[in-house]
């Protein structure tokens, strides 16, 4: 805003110079044809007086006509008196006044040229501070101080470079913010899943020990710990993964193959993947469609997957015999899904943090990794959704809306 101003000032300024010229020219051509015109008509008056004088009988009209007369022989007059009019002027006052002008003519020239000369070296040094601005900036960008203040509001071709720059620098800062974010995200994801693999691991190892060790070991305990290792490669497959499908939806190499699918088919895929945990409980999924049509624009597998981890989550933190209920719903702005189990519920501290990757709140199970909520709301996001929780000691409900636009 500040270059605009001082822009707007500087026409202004020059606006009004050039307009005090050029009325000052005028003037001085307007006073230097009165006083030729004066001095011209002072000595036609003189002949005119003397010619009336020896000639009484010459009328005023002849007298007007011999000076309106357009035939041209002053030369050949003016050569009896040695007088050479293409060279010589014949009124010696019109000589003074021409000199006075002409030393007018060139001190305002010579006037015009000093203001020109100014502007071009007031511009020229405005010019060359903004250079020398814009190679500090660099110099700060290149030690990395991105904290640079650049006028983006002016419409000069230097400054339009100084806002370039400052995109650049937003960029960079940007970019090396986001560096820096990624490394500290990649050193505490690399200590979640250290710390998430070391258990298993440990387990694993004890128990193959074990099991090399006692070559004796009953049948019954021997399967035990067969189906514990089992287990503890399942749960690491499961880990690696949630993991990888993390690393691919964070950096964008994931393609969604978004199409119109009825939110029915969804639920219905996603039970029949945690039916054999429901049945193990003796929990039962009850299903309330408000609008049997209801659709989504989103990727079928990858929603399917979303939904069956918050399924999971809540069928994990259920007692047996207890009931969850599936609401959906939809409107002109959303479609809306509800989960709702009656399990024991999210503490208020855990709760702000349950989609954080590797968290697990205090009512967590043994066999909890801490990452399904977090894919599910990652995926879910990137399908034009958003997803909350509300939980108290009767139950926690997980809230999910796909936008149309």
């Amino acid at each position: 805003m500040k270059n605009k101003i001082e822009l707007k000032k500087y026409l202004i300024i020059t606006i009004l110079i050039s307009t005090c010229l050029l009325v000052f020219f005028l003037l001085i051509n307007i006073y230097e044809y009165n006083t030729y015109t004066v001095n011209f008509n002072n000595k036609i008056s003189q002949i005119v007086s003397k010619v009336e004088e020896k000639y009484p009988l010459l009328s005023e009209i002849e007298i007007i006509e011999i000076l309106n007369n357009d035939k041209n022989n002053s030369s050949e007059i003016f050569e009896k008196y040695g007088i050479d009019i293409k060279n010589t002027s014949i009124i010696i006052q019109n000589d003074k006044s021409y000199y006075k002008f002409l030393i007018i003519n060139v001190s305002f020239i010579f006037c015009i040229i000093i203001v020109l000369i100014t502007i071009f070296l007031r511009y020229n040094k405005k010019k060359e501070q903004d250079i020398k601005d814009i190679t500090n900036y660099i110099e700060q960008i290149n030690r990395k101080n991105y904290d640079l203040n650049i006028d983006s509001i002016s419409e000069d071709e230097l400054s339009i470079l100084k806002n370039e720059i400052y995109k650049t620098t937003v960029m960079l800062k940007e970019t090396a913010e986001n560096s820096s974010l990624d490394k500290t995200n990649l050193k505490k994801s690399l200590e979640d899943i250290s710390h998430q693999l070391k258990t298993p691991l440990t387990s694993i190892l004890i128990m193959l020990d074990n099991l090399i060790d006692d070559e004796n070991m009953e049948d019954s305990i021997r399967n035990d710990f067969i189906r514990d290792i089992k287990k503890e490669i399942i749960n690491i497959n499961f880990l690696v993964q949630a993991i990888l499908k993390l690393s691919k939806l964070d950096s964008n190499t994931i393609h969604f193959i978004k199409e119109k699918v009825k939110m029915s088919t969804i639920i219905d895929e996603a039970v029949k993947k945690v039916s054999t945990l429901c049945d193990l409980k003796n929990i039962n999924i009850n299903i309330i469609a408000e609008n049997n049509e209801a659709e989504i624009y989103a990727d079928f597998n990858w929603q399917v997957e979303a939904i069956t981890n918050i399924l999971k989550n809540c069928v994990e933190h259920s007692k047996d015999n207890q009931k969850i209920i599936i609401n959906y719903s939809q409107n002109n702005i959303y479609t809306m899904l509800k989960i709702k189990d009656f399990g024991e519920g999210i503490s208020k501290k855990d709760l702000p943090h349950i989609f954080e990757r590797f968290y697990r709140g205090k009512n967590a199970s043994k066999d909890s990794i801490g990452i399904g909520l977090a894919l599910s709301k990652t995926i879910i996001e990137n399908n034009n959704g958003s997803i909350i929780v509300e939980s108290n000691d009767l139950g926690t409900t997980f809230i999910i809306k796909y936008f149309v636009w």
